[in-house]
């Protein structure tokens, strides 16, 4: 079993990153326990056995509505979920953000235990204590920060992970891949990939929890990749609406003379070993940048974007005229 401490000030917490991690969920609950799952995971002996009641809910974009925060605190309510009880949330990215939402405003917050069972959420969401719900028009631009008590990454629940979801987590890797760690190009070993991108989520976490600043290299790709997924309805699986955004954010780089053609090249040809990003979404260019200023980094109405250096280095703040922004965006739609 590998494990990562999160040192965030004063809710410093474990990740556990193994085959059999959901063996050690009992040792993190309190009180009244509310078991929140996406329908489509298969349930483990280990958690049927502890879950006082479950809520099952199809995941996906569509299900990270104010209408399913509803639901969910009147499964609290009713559940009597006191301020010692504990909600887990087991399922992808979608299903953590709506149900850590959900347990932070319940009560002013009560205890939640991320069970992330996709590549992406176990690389990525999952950690970090972002949460949050969907607009008409933009991602996420409801919720808060809410740190979890703990998170198992159990990785038996990706024997049974389909291969778009796979290709989505693999988006995300290369992201830490070309923002904070270019030494994961030289890993087979999915756990230790796991765990590499952790900890680097961790390292930058602890310093800007709030993101005020650092945190924002994170969001690698964000920008656009979620400017996509809003202009399309969120019919684009968010892995390959980010492969896409770091395509377009290369791009911007070049143009702009911050990275060599060849970090460009060099990014494109990881992505596409890997299936990335697929076929976009009939999109304009227009409907795309107009959905861009929905973007949470922006200040003062102007877009932030985070952009490359070089493999491994990426740097947040940066202003990108819309016509720079429109080329690449427009580029990356038509190839």
């Amino acid at each position: 079993m590998r494990t990562v401490e999160v040192a965030v000030p004063g809710h410093a917490y474990p990740v556990l990153v193994g085959a059999g991690a959901l063996e050690r969920l009992e040792s993190f609950l309190t009180g009244r326990v509310v078991v929140v799952a996406d329908r489509a995971v298969p349930a483990l002996p280990e958690l049927d056995r502890l879950a006082g009641s479950v809520v099952r809910l199809k995941g996906g974009e569509a299900a990270k509505t104010m209408a399913g925060v509803s639901r969910l605190l009147r499964a609290f309510e009713e559940n009597r979920v006191g301020r010692d009880g504990t909600v887990v949330a087991v399922g992808g990215g979608t299903i953590g953000d709506l149900a850590g939402f959900a347990a932070s405003i319940w009560l002013r917050g009560v205890a939640v235990v991320q069970v992330p069972t996709t590549l992406l959420a176990m690389v990525d969401s999952a950690v970090g204590g972002k949460t949050g719900v969907n607009t008409a028009s933009a991602k996420n631009a409801v919720g808060t920060f809410w740190q979890p008590r703990a998170v198992l990454a159990d990785l038996r629940y990706l024997a049974s992970l389909p291969d778009e979801q796979v290709r989505g987590g693999q988006a995300e890797i290369i992201k830490y891949t070309m923002t904070l760690d270019p030494g994961m190009l030289e890993l087979k070993d999915l756990d230790e990939v796991i765990e590499r991108c952790m900890r680097c989520k961790a390292r930058v976490v602890v310093e800007d929890e709030r993101e005020a600043g650092l945190r924002e290299v994170l969001n690698y790709g964000h920008t656009v990749g979620h400017a996509l997924e809003a202009a399309s309805g969120y019919a684009l699986h968010h892995g390959r609406a980010v492969a896409a955004g770091m395509r377009a954010a290369a791009r911007i780089s070049a143009e702009l003379g911050l990275c060599q053609p060849s970090v460009v090249e060099a990014q494109d040809e990881l992505l596409a070993a890997h299936g990335l990003p697929g076929p976009l979404p009939r999109l304009t260019a227009d409907q795309v940048l107009e959905a861009t200023y929905a973007d949470k980094k922006a200040r003062d109405g102007r877009r932030r974007w985070v952009l490359i250096r070089e493999v491994g280095r990426a740097e947040p703040g940066h202003e990108v005229p819309d016509e720079i922004v429109r080329r690449a965006v427009t580029e990356i739609l038509s190839s």
